[in-house]
């Protein structure tokens, strides 16, 4: 995946050697292949209101706009060179949330697209299938997230990538993070498929598959710094907010009534148990790992949630648009839900509390 810029929240950056790379050294130069990813806090608004909006003229005619719209809709038109495309999605589909993120895909030599809407997770997602395309001339785009551009304040960000971004399921600790084995703890970049790692019962399961993504390193991809020694951390660690933690004990018992818990580790921001992690750079790598039954993972001590695929291998459409994508359907495993609720940021702060006192 090859970012070449990225604009929101005091960043603003971008890389040429990217550009080059992709075959587009010059503002003139055409992407035939990119996205257009932003994440956002979707208004509740009575009447359209706009979160990105462009417009230019001369020869190259161009027109994007992104707006929510009365019922918690989102209108995304774009006009390139007389060819308009109009797709309207309904956010609501994915499920209550404060925060969401939206690609829009391109791949014109293959005569196809992409404009998924999702939760920040990739658990829950919205898409639609675009026909043929437009190349974008490389000066329009930074132009897009340049001063020239609207871009509302509910707009974390805006990135763009010279490949077709996934949409789906996402990993959420740092390769560096160590994992417990049955030899002893490894860091997660280490591994690969068919290794052990140990579950919080201490059982040994195989590693099905491990998946990697490099992302900005802003809205829900940035990163969690969890602190040793709250919830059995042997040391720090940092993990995107989206990744959940497994809590259990008797405090969740008599708090919840539920034998375990999971936290999204952005809900324990604020509590003294977890706390902003430094982005030393615009973009981060998330790694995790694919267990056989969506396993707990034992890292640095604390049992965080693997990857949840669901029933990701049952659905064509999903699965071509997911990271995971090349290993195919037979590769992959199919997880039950799970069976613990996710507490919410204010009982996630309640059981944080308890755990500092």
């Amino acid at each position: 995946m090859a970012w070449f810029a990225v604009s929101g929240r005091g960043c603003n950056w971008s890389d040429p050697q990217a550009l080059q790379a992709a075959g587009a050294s010059d503002g003139d130069a055409l992407l035939v292949r990119g996205s257009l990813m932003l994440e956002f806090r979707l208004p509740e608004t009575a009447r359209p209101e706009p979160l990105v909006l462009f417009s230019q003229g001369g020869g190259w005619p161009l027109r994007l706009a992104l707006q929510a719209v009365p019922g918690g809709g989102l209108s995304f038109v774009l006009e390139q060179n007389g060819a308009v495309m109009h797709r309207t999605l309904n956010p609501t589909v994915v499920g209550r949330t404060d925060q969401l993120r939206l690609i829009y895909g391109w791949d014109a030599p293959a005569r196809q697209g992409r404009l998924t809407v999702e939760r920040p997770d990739g658990s829950q997602m919205q898409m639609a299938a675009l026909t043929a395309p437009k190349p974008w001339r490389l000066r329009d785009l930074h132009a897009l997230i340049g001063p020239l551009g609207y871009v509302a304040p509910a707009v974390e960000y805006l990135a763009l990538s010279s490949a077709m971004e996934p949409a789906g399921p996402a990993p959420g600790l740092l390769p560096s993070t160590p994992v417990a084995t049955p030899q002893g703890y490894r860091a997660l970049g280490s591994l690969q498929r068919g290794d052990l790692v140990l579950d919080s019962s201490g059982a040994a399961v195989p590693v099905l598959q491990v998946v990697e993504r490099r992302v900005p390193a802003l809205g829900s991809f940035a990163p969690v710094r969890l602190r040793a020694p709250y919830f059995g951390l042997l040391q720090d660690i940092h993990a995107a907010p989206f990744q959940r933690l497994v809590l259990s004990g008797s405090e969740v018992e008599y708090l919840f009534g539920q034998p375990a818990v999971l936290v999204p580790a952005g809900n324990l921001l604020g509590t003294g148990t977890a706390l902003p992690g430094e982005a030393h750079a615009p973009l981060i790598t998330y790694r995790q790992a694919v267990l056989p039954d969506h396993e707990p993972l034992l890292a640095a001590g604390a049992q965080t949630e693997s990857l949840f695929l669901g029933r990701l291998r049952r659905d064509p459409e999903r699965l071509a648009a997911s990271l995971l994508a090349p290993l195919g359907p037979s590769a992959l495993p199919e997880h039950r839900q799970p069976k613990f609720p996710v507490l919410r940021a204010f009982d996630a702060a309640v059981l944080a509390e308890r755990r500092t006192a």
